[in-house]
């Protein structure tokens, strides 16, 4: 029988298998994540959330929570300085869904290049912030042939390198710009909405904005007045999350409801992430792992051999984006506002198990020899 000490905790039902993982440490509650309260914590040791439950005093204080993390890649909403002086300890997940973001942002620009009849290799990819996310979508926009131009203030001044440029050449020579920042409320790096009337009087004439990022990283209102001056506009977070602006997602060719990370591996990876690191705040040694039947598990073939936009149908087949997109526009059926944020949640809360590309294999012909070898080095399997 084991003698190691048990902990109360209180988890986000949508993180996925939070309850196999944390069942060793004692009883594990789940809780929708907007539903978290202070009494809930009364004599719990340890909260698990993701993005939409904010951490900070008004939660905490009086609770014996020693431990916090978050199964996500962002911070925003945890306030670490109250975490850090009352010494709770804390977890996130940096980088477990970037794959799934970037191979979003992937099949937004080849839906929005088709729509305009246009190749990819012929645009100019503007990456705003190149960290985990944008990184990747640096190296998948490569292997599509898009030149890149990568903006990232902090790494330049780390780094001195000529990689990054200044935001005004971005904006004044990117045909598509993709926007991976954190939220950043002040300081030389505030991003609080930094897509705003200069940022967009000086874009380019026509240019295809994708925000994935957070949502008050936009000022939505300069967004709906320069729509005539945007070739394309895809957004997947929105400022008022879950009451978000109908009037912003009509002018969207893509709108989402904050998923682009949402593929089951990410989320996966998530767990897993934060599982270690309360193991290694707890001192216990790690037993749990996602299974690996499920990491190796093949969710499909998709047949290019008869394709004449394989790469498209590839990407398209494994990620119907536009599915997403019709999900979300549902919600200018509900007549209240209190509707409209419960539908918002609920998409995301229901949301259908996405997998990422190494879950397909791909059936072509030998003669499609150049096409495998980008599909595979886009992580797909070649059958």
């Amino acid at each position: 029988m084991s003698t190691e000490t048990t902990y109360k905790v209180i988890a986000d039902e949508n993180i996925p298998l939070v309850k196999d993982a944390f069942s060793e440490f004692g009883e594990v509650t789940t809780v929708a994540g907007r539903k978290i309260t202070k009494e809930m914590l009364a004599d719990a040791s340890m909260l698990l959330v993701r993005s939409i439950t904010n951490v900070n005093r008004g939660l905490l204080d009086g609770t014996p929570v020693k431990f916090v993390a978050t199964a996500t890649i962002g911070t925003d909403h945890i306030d670490l300085n109250y975490l850090r002086d009352n010494n709770i300890g804390f977890a996130y997940a940096p980088a477990s869904n970037a794959d799934s973001v970037a191979q979003y942002v992937t099949a937004a620009m080849l839906t929005l290049a088709k729509k305009r009849n246009v190749r990819l290799s012929d645009l100019t990819l503007g990456i705003i912030g190149v960290g985990n996310v944008g990184s990747r979508v640096f190296r998948l926009a490569g292997l599509l042939g898009i030149k890149c131009l990568l903006n990232d203030p902090p790494k330049k001044r780390l780094t001195q390198s000529d990689i990054y440029v200044p935001l005004d050449t971005v904006l004044s020579s990117a045909d598509i710009i993709t926007v991976h920042v954190p939220l950043i409320t002040q300081g030389e790096d505030l991003t609080y909405r930094m897509i705003n009337h200069d940022f967009l009087t000086k874009a380019k004439d026509g240019v295809i904005l994708i925000n994935t990022s957070r949502g008050k990283v936009v000022d939505e209102k300069s967004v709906r007045a320069f729509r005539y001056k945007l070739g394309g506009l895809v957004l997947d977070v929105w400022e008022d999350e879950p009451g978000i602006n109908i009037e912003t997602l009509k002018i969207t060719d893509i709108g989402t409801s904050h998923i682009a990370g949402y593929s089951y591996d990410g989320k996966l990876r998530g767990t897993q992430m934060i599982y270690d690191a309360a193991c290694a705040f707890f001192f216990r040694q790690p037993s749990w792992h996602i299974p690996e039947s499920i990491t190796t598990e093949i969710a499909g073939t998709i047949d290019i051999s008869q394709s004449k936009d394989p790469v498209y149908d590839a990407v398209l087949s494994a990620y119907p984006i536009m599915h997403d997109d019709a999900a979300l526009r549902k919600i200018a059926e509900k007549e209240t506002n209190e509707e409209e944020e419960k539908f918002f949640d609920e998409l995301r809360k229901k949301y259908p198990r996405r997998d990422e590309f190494p879950h397909y294999t791909i059936k072509c012909k030998k003669e499609q020899s150049d096409v495998a070898i980008l599909l595979s080095n886009l992580g797909f399997n070649i059958g």
